[in-house]
């Protein structure tokens, strides 16, 4: 009993936003908070570049305005990256294969830069026909995925996230939301799952590095208890 009470007690070490924080729920939704909010200023950013290359055509004031017509553009890209980010770690556990490859902050901040770059060159490098855009922009997505995730639920997620987004673009391009300009494949650009698939792995990359935080916590009060 002695001994018990003379014990020193250990330190918590926890992430930067959830030092004081162990509830799991609560973890859930500030690590959701932050992926939306990750991913509503992507969009704003990446939108840009496409309007800038005339690659994407909302109303005439949508550039003067971020409350124009197409404000739904970045809350849609905030909730499906938060949804993305929750669901790849989530998706690990089930598995039983946790993501250990290049666990880190630098290495997550290098698969964004990455994933800019791919629309950088969606945007504004001229290929000589959209057939060599969208094979080099496949085979950048691929090389994104297999240098900072090469996990095969990643891929799978990815390929799923690309299908069913292109699906939704031609949905509202269709019942006519937005448009191309210069559509390749059923009224959208052929290349648009790549930029998807790399988006996916993207913001699946955060997310993982997010929930470690959450794992330390869960660890570190296991063991005081």
């Amino acid at each position: 009993m002695a001994e018990n009470d003379t014990m020193p007690t250990l330190p918590k070490k926890c992430g930067p936003y959830i030092s004081s924080v162990t509830s799991r729920g609560m973890n859930l939704v500030i690590r959701g908070i932050v992926l939306f909010f990750i991913g509503v200023f992507l969009a704003l950013v990446l939108n840009l570049l496409q309007i800038q290359r005339n690659v994407t055509l909302f109303p005439p004031d949508v550039i003067t305005s971020i409350f124009s017509s197409a404000w739904w553009v970045p809350p849609c890209c905030g909730t499906a990256s938060a949804v993305i980010g929750l669901l790849y770690p989530c998706m690990d556990r089930h598995l039983g294969e946790p993501h250990k490859f290049k666990r880190e902050w630098s290495s997550v901040m290098r698969c964004v830069a990455v994933f800019v770059g791919i629309n950088h060159a969606s945007a504004k490098v001229d290929f000589a026909n959209n057939i060599q855009l969208s094979l080099t922009l496949a085979a950048l997505s691929i090389g994104l995925w297999w240098t900072f995730d090469r996990s095969r639920s990643g891929f799978g997620l990815g390929v799923g996230i690309a299908f069913l987004a292109t699906l939704v673009s031609q949905l509202l391009v269709y019942n006519g939301v937005y448009q191309y300009t210069s559509p390749d494949f059923l009224y959208v650009r052929s290349w648009l799952p790549c930029i998807f698939f790399a988006g996916g792995i993207t913001m699946g990359n955060i997310g993982r590095q997010l929930a470690m935080y959450e794992c330390k916590v869960i660890a570190e009060k296991s063991h005081e208890d």
